[in-house]
């Protein structure tokens, strides 16, 4: 890696550095900016005041967005493997609606393709990159999954068993329950304790199999919580010192701060 590519690898890659701070700072102002944006464009009151000056905004972020992502893709010695991943997907979709906008927005019969210029809206997934914590609860939801599966399956299997008792009991007088779907769809808005209340049911029995369904909505909704802090607290108790160095070679995060090569590839963390 020469010096130049060296130089803006410790500016862009990592955030340990002063300029590596000074970059993720700038990034994540032009990130909330371009959102801010993003919200303003779609009320046709403020743009009609101020949409030259929204558009010039836009695309001066979308021009400095596309630099930073050209860079990337120019330091990296397997540039691959950050075009490939969640952040340089991210990244991608940070600035194509604006351009895939400039040359279909006129055009009637294609009209739809400027609801892709909403997608810029996916800058806000920037901002994860530059949390340490939002990686430590990625981490612990991973580690969870299994465990948060089995339950979403369970309660699947509750929930259509509820909607057609419920059909059972209330269809003969409630046209509200007309078939076995619409009965498990009030058994899940009642099971997660939003009520609509758009089918309610009218019988004795069906208001006192309502009322469990109500209470026990309640304990569920404890269990993936209770799993996600259990996760969360294994993955604070067996966290490492580590640092925001990236690899150059595999694009893997989450080094140990003393680490000389890279835990995943085994290529040097150095950039001499």
């Amino acid at each position: 890696m020469n010096s130049l590519k060296s130089k803006l690898y410790e500016i862009i890659f990592e955030a340990d550095t002063k300029s590596g701070k000074w970059f993720d700072i700038i990034l994540i102002v032009l990130i909330l900016l371009s959102i801010i944006i993003v919200m303003m464009e779609s009320d046709s009151r403020i743009l009609s005041h101020a949409g030259t000056w929204i558009t010039l905004i836009e695309w001066g972020v979308t021009i400095l967005f596309t630099i930073e992502y050209l860079l990337r893709i120019w330091i990296l010695e397997k540039p691959g493997k950050y075009i490939f991943s969640f952040y340089g997907i991210i990244d991608l979709l940070a600035i194509l609606p604006s351009f895939i906008g400039l040359f279909f927005s006129g055009t009637q019969m294609l009209i739809v393709l400027r609801s892709l210029r909403l997608l810029r809206i996916f800058r806000v997934l920037k901002l994860t990159r530059y949390v340490k914590e939002a990686t430590i609860l990625w981490e612990a939801l991973a580690s969870g999954r299994n465990k948060i599966g089995v339950f979403l399956f369970v309660v699947l299997i509750l929930i259509t068993i509820l909607g057609t008792i419920m059909y059972l009991i209330e269809s003969p007088v409630n046209n509200g329950f007309r078939s076995i779907p619409e009965s498990i769809y009030w058994a899940v808005v009642t099971l997660t304790t939003v009520g609509y209340g758009d089918i309610a049911p009218v019988t004795t029995l069906g208001k006192f199999v309502a009322g469990v369904i109500m209470i026990t909505g309640y304990a569920i909704i404890a269990v993936p919580t209770g799993i996600v802090t259990s996760e969360l607290a294994k993955e604070f108790t067996r966290k490492t010192p580590t640092n925001t160095q990236i690899c150059s070679q595999c694009f893997k995060d989450n080094h140990e701060d003393d680490a000389l090569y890279c835990k995943h590839c085994g290529g040097s963390l150095k950039n001499e």
